[in-house]
């Protein structure tokens, strides 16, 4: 059995390498660097702009056509994007790469954020109402009725609602029940009960029901996060700006192997870091647009502008954040990796158990957060196969695996969800190629009446 086990493994494994090879990653940066070409920079233009309609303003007239308000889609969004790639993933790209994978990591998030915005343009602009009368888009939508090629649509959508079991379901809740089990004593089966009905108490009323907890729920984790993340690098400020200039000088050349670092070269750095960054951030997997489409707002451009700034606080603030602590605390070269060195780190720059708490709080939340935010991917997925009969089933089995989840082996199910969320980037990033016009062109048309009204953003 044992040997069955490792067989399908390894098969699994082949299949992950082999989707989530050189190919993929050239082609998820580089529609992120054809894109930012597209919009001349929009991404760095319009980046403070941004910022203030999604955190500032927050919401359009509440008459606009739309489910939740900017704020909410964004949160949304995020809850679903900030997991424990944030805390964990950082961790492996450097312990794998070298200081230089964060710099790496940057890079997938400048352009990460000009692949986010085109996203949600088309979200926005190809979205319908469904017979329940709530907004449904996506990549399935823009590409069916962009490029007219609604079997590939298809397979996106079929992609998506299996990878939500996986990445955004089972892992997350069996991350929970980890750090649950050592920082508390507490059995995963009680932590599993206990998360899926909290997750039922959400997911079960939809995306209204679950953008009302992620616009509390996610600032506050963020929020403890970043602050116990910021008062270590005070601690250590004097080695800041050593550290970025190690961070930089590491992307370009070769890290020599010390301490229980086994060295790292150029091209290792490199993949580690956009790989993990990718990983974190998911510009390019077509997961994101389908929250931006319940927006509540009167055209594509302004959600395309608050969705981007998703990327950057995911991966230019946060994953920075978490970087900065490892490489100041100078023990991302000890040995462990993943969540245990972050917890590590933390407890180093803030004794007194107060750093592995934030740590074990932020794996938490994050984790939740992520699975009420993929349920809706999820079960927007599968309602574009089968119907809106389909989406309550959905959501009564998806709160059952969130529980089963805390008591698996999931290295299996870890690349299989690998697998899947590969599978979701091709039939997006295709979309993204094919209907970039569209894109350039609803951006020019919303600028362009901006300039009309004496206004340059």
């Amino acid at each position: 059995m044992d040997s069955l086990e490792s067989q399908i493994l390894s098969f699994i494994t082949s299949i992950r390498d082999f989707v989530w090879g050189v190919p993929m990653i050239v082609l998820l940066v580089g529609t992120g660097i054809f894109l930012t070409f597209r919009l001349r920079g929009l991404q760095l233009r319009g980046l403070v702009y941004s910022l203030y309609l999604g955190l500032i303003k927050r919401k359009e007239d509440d008459k606009e056509k739309g489910d939740i308000s900017h704020f909410q889609a964004l949160m949304t969004a995020l809850a679903a994007t900030v997991g424990t790639g944030n805390i964990a993933g950082v961790a492996t790209a450097i312990v794998a790469g070298g200081p230089g994978a964060l710099f790496w990591m940057w890079i997938t998030g400048i352009f990460g954020m000009a692949t986010k915005y085109s996203e949600a343009v088309l979200a926005i602009k190809y979205r319908e109402v469904d017979e329940l009368g709530t907004m449904s888009g996506g990549p399935m939508y823009y590409i069916s009725k962009g490029l007219g090629w609604k079997w590939l649509g298809i397979l996106f959508a079929v992609f998506a609602s299996i990878a939500a079991f996986g990445i955004g379901n089972m892992v997350q809740s069996n991350s929970v029940a980890e750090a649950v089990k050592t920082s508390f004593g507490i059995p995963p089966w009680t932590t599993g009960i206990l998360l899926a009905t909290f997750t039922a108490m959400v997911v079960l009323g939809g995306i209204k029901s679950i953008g009302r907890v992620t616009q509390i729920l996610v600032p506050f984790m963020i929020i403890v996060y970043f602050f116990g993340a910021l008062a270590i690098i005070l601690l250590k400020i004097s080695a800041i700006p050593g550290l970025f200039s190690l961070i930089i000088k590491s992307a370009f050349t070769p890290t020599a192997a010390f301490g229980g670092f086994l060295g790292a070269t150029v091209m290792q750095t490199m993949r580690e870091g956009v790989a993990r960054g990718i990983f974190s951030n998911e510009s390019g997997l077509g997961s994101a647009p389908i929250a931006a489409a319940a927006a509540r707002t009167p055209n594509p451009v302004k959600q395309a502008l608050v969705s981007m700034t998703q990327t950057f606080i995911d991966t230019l603030v946060i994953c920075t954040m978490t970087g900065l602590v490892l490489l100041s605390t100078g023990l991302w070269d000890s040995g462990p990796t993943g969540a245990e060195l972050t917890a590590r780190a933390f407890d180093f720059g803030l004794p007194g158990g107060i750093g592995e708490f934030i740590v074990t709080l932020g794996l938490i939340f994050f984790a939740y957060s992520t699975i009420l935010g993929w349920c809706y991917y999820g079960e927007k997925s599968l309602e574009y196969l089968l119907g809106v009969k389909a989406v309550r089933p959905y959501r009564i089995i998806f709160v059952i695996f969130v529980a089963i989840g805390t008591l698996l082996k999931l290295e299996t199910v870890w690349r299989l969800s690998d697998v899947m969320n590969g599978l979701m980037a091709f039939p997006n990033l295709i979309g993204l190629l094919g209907l970039s016009h569209i894109i350039v062109s609803e951006t020019n048309k919303h600028f362009y009446k901006k300039r009309q009204k004496g206004s340059l953003l």
